[in-house]
């Protein structure tokens, strides 16, 4: 190996010195660009992107015809990958694939043989067991491509040639639709039916200056390959398509084809005898998956979030059916319907975000309106373009048959010319005043040409060319000729896609829902009596039925009961921390009592240090009294107790050394507060002295020297105050005249009466 001399460039010389962030953002912005313009966004003209269109054309370049027979995809993709697209062949073959599915493209582009996936989810074969060709679709797309309508540019390895778009006049952006994710931007746009589409540009094309809202009565909205209903209103739809953002509700079909009468059947209700029926769904909404929606289903009733379905049975052939049974006659279908659009994903959103490149390779958001203009004007260049090129093969074309004419009318000279010159084709250029094309055209003549009928076919293909050629210039020069030739091949485009043909007939029904029915899906629980049991380490179960609080439950090593009650499992259990948040469990929710539970941390995010000290039925409207151990508190509304989330909500503000201690509903009947302190001092107020607070760390209830809150509990003050008696009497003392302890909030209160339990608890 050759050593480095002096007079070698220092490799080093050639480091620019510049500024990260700067080279970072140059760098960046290439990429940024690259990804928008030659990766992620469809173009207008022909609603492609590079994988996509490269996928067609070398599809085309294989003669892989509708008419011709399959090819392995792997030679499509090697193809691909090869020529046109270096890319990794899994993401070109996923790409074919979907152009190939019936359930994911409206009108499919390839034509797939063997097993390119199904709508449950499967994915498709490898691509050496798959064949395909071309469909009618795809080759309307790429029709023209012979014809000089669009510019060609180098592959990546400058050896090809690629189209820059596809000139046909299949309108496919819209058609088709695409979804795509790049730098800074996205695009969502679903696909349309066709002859609503050409309707539209039509009416575009007669009156340029037709509003949006006329547009809007033939263009209905977009028409998924699967079907289904969207229930969006159409003053909704219109925005969207406006402004060209926007979204839509996409539901799935219920229809029963079975049902006997007609309102059964578009409901989807099959009637089974004694009063039964079941829901049959015939269409899913458009990207999702049927095994995925049947798996989220039967988690829904195995969960018990929807106890009004009873079973859900996969019964599809080539058609989509699903069976959803009831858990009984009693059952509103309308109910269950609203349940299953409101907890699967039997409705879905599917975003509108018409973001494209335009016909200079700019990405931008477009109404219906500019988009369909924008499409017309480069239908009009691609048909200007097509016309120049057969311009210029006609002029080609009749050189040669002015020659051909001068050959036949002077052919015995001709000949003469050929048998006895060194070099004839001088001699009758000069003699016949013939072009060099012309007089290379007669040397190549065959013997066979030289009959009389062929001078009568080249004047009349003479006389053809000429009249086609007037015609072009006038179409040419004619801007108005130019709009009535695109419309006659619209409306001939229309035809084979028209309503009235199994690929044009719209799929997708365009129905506004009715106001959705107010329903709590706690409605749903079935009431059963259950009673929680919390122990002291914080496992909770349910038991079936309201058993003795003071029963004998079984508990782990080391742990005991902490909390008991009786509530039905249409209830939910307000769970209060010492550290001031509130949790909300549903008690349908509760593990069975078979066994130990389940830790109540693995159902909600409780802090590890805190410690559980009240679980409560929650009623409507009631109130609770909520205090901390320093002797501070206030009222708090039920309602605002309840929390939606895993974590809890934030009710009582605590600090170091200060937590919530004690927290009992109030009955509606009480009218006083009773707080009694460590120091057995206790006082009596008005409950209207206590706030009713959202939030807070409340007033002062008792005033300590020394200690802390002990307890504290409300009352009827005409009733008096009552406590257990200690010992195995279960005797209650009452003592019936508070009027002594009663002062104002916030003392310190006296020593309560004689025969006051001595640890201070009522």
């Amino acid at each position: 190996m050759a050593s480095p001399t002096d007079t070698d460039p220092d490799p080093f010389d050639a480091i620019v010195d510049a500024p990260f962030d700067s080279a970072l953002s140059e760098r960046y912005l290439v990429y940024a660009l690259s990804t928008i313009t030659a990766r992620s966004l469809p173009d207008l003209r022909d609603g492609l992107k590079p994988v996509h269109r490269r996928l067609l054309w070398a599809m085309r370049g294989l003669k892989l015809n509708p008419t011709d027979a399959f090819k392995k995809s792997a030679r499509v993709v090697g193809d691909v990958i090869g020529k046109y697209h270096p890319h990794g062949d899994a993401s070109v073959y996923d790409a074919m694939v979907r152009l190939a599915q019936d359930f994911s493209l409206r009108y499919p582009l390839v034509e797939g043989q063997g097993n390119f996936g199904n709508i449950d989810g499967d994915n498709a074969a490898a691509y050496r067991y798959t064949e395909a060709r071309l469909t009618r679709t795809a080759m309307q797309l790429m029709a023209g491509l012979d014809e000089g309508t669009v510019e060609f540019h180098p592959t990546y390895n400058g050896e090809e040639e690629e189209p820059e778009i596809f000139p046909g006049l299949f309108p496919n952006l819209l058609a088709n639709g695409s979804t795509g994710i790049a730098v800074g931007m996205a695009t969502s746009v679903p696909s349309h039916n066709v002859a609503e589409i050409i309707d539209a540009t039509l009416m575009l094309i007669d009156n340029p200056a037709a509003e949006h809202a006329q547009l809007m009565q033939v263009f209905q909205g977009p028409d998924f390959a699967t079907g289904g209903v969207i229930v969006d209103s159409p003053a909704a739809i219109s925005h969207a398509y406006e402004t060209g953002k926007g979204g839509f509700r996409v539901r799935g079909r219920f229809h029963a084809a079975e049902a006997k009468a007609e309102a059964d059947r578009e409901a989807g209700i099959e009637r089974l005898g004694n009063g039964m029926w079941q829901l049959v769904i015939s269409e899913i909404p458009y990207m999702v998956q049927k095994g995925k929606l049947i798996e989220q289903i039967a988690q829904l009733i195995a969960d018990k979030k929807l106890p009004i379905l009873e079973d859900v049975r996969d019964e599809s052939d080539e058609q989509i059916r699903l069976v959803l049974v009831p858990r009984n006659r009693n059952v509103d279908p309308d109910l269950l319907k609203e349940s299953l659009y409101k907890l699967s994903d039997l409705e879905t959103r599917f975003s509108l975000n018409l973001n494209v490149l335009d016909a200079h390779r700019t990405p931008g958001v477009l109404g219906l309106k500019d988009l369909l203009k924008e499409w017309v004007f480069s239908q009009i260049d691609i048909l200007l373009r097509r016309s120049r090129h057969r311009l210029d093969k006609i002029a080609a074309r009749l050189e040669l048959l002015e020659g051909y004419i001068i050959a036949f009318l002077n052919l015995d000279r001709i000949i003469e010319i050929i048998r006895t010159e060194d070099e004839p084709k001088p001699v009758m250029m000069a003699e016949f005043n013939l072009t060099d094309r012309q007089a290379e055209a007669i040397l190549n003549m065959r013997l066979r040409s030289l009959r009389k009928l062929e001078e009568m076919e080249l004047r009349q293909e003479h006389a053809e060319l000429l009249k086609e050629q007037a015609e072009l210039q006038e179409l040419l020069e004619s801007p108005a000729k130019q709009r009535t030739r695109l419309k006659r091949d619209l409306r001939n485009l229309r035809k084979e896609y028209g309503e009235d043909t199994e690929l044009g007939r719209r799929r997708t029904t365009i129905a506004e829902a009715a106001p959705t029915r107010e329903f709590s899906m706690d409605a749903m629980i079935e009431k059963e009596p259950v009673t929680v049991i919390l122990s002291q380490r914080g496992w909770v179960r349910g038991a079936r039925g309201h058993v003795a609080l003071d029963g004998e439950f079984k508990f782990k090593e080391g742990d005991g009961p902490a909390f008991s009650l009786h509530a039905q499992t249409t209830d939910k259990l307000l769970i209060a921390v010492d550290n001031g948040r509130f949790y909300t469990l549903g008690a349908d929710k509760l593990p069975g009592a078979r066994g130990f539970g389940e830790p109540i941390r693995t159902m909600l995010d409780i802090d590890a240090e805190a410690q559980i000290i009240a679980v409560v039925a929650y009623k409507p409207k009631a109130q609770l009294l909520l205090a901390s151990n320093v002797g501070r508190g206030f009222a708090a509304e039920a309602d605002e107790l309840l929390a939606e989330t895993r974590k809890g909500r934030g009710v009582m503000n605590t600090k170091p050394g200060v937590k919530l201690a004690l927290v009992r509903e109030i009955p509606a009947e009480h009218d006083h507060v009773a707080v009694v302190g460590d120091n057995r001092k206790l006082v009596i107020f008005s409950l209207e002295e206590l706030p009713i607070l959202a939030k807070g760390q409340g007033v002062t209830l008792q005033r300590y020297r020394d200690g802390g809150m002990a307890d504290a509990i409300t009352l009827k003050l005409e009733d008096g105050l009552s406590w257990k008696m200690g010992g195995e009497t279960g005797r209650t003392r009452t003592e019936p005249d508070m009027r002594m302890w009663k002062v104002a909030r916030g003392a310190a209160g006296r020593l309560p009466p004689t025969g006051f339990p001595r640890d201070n608890k009522f």
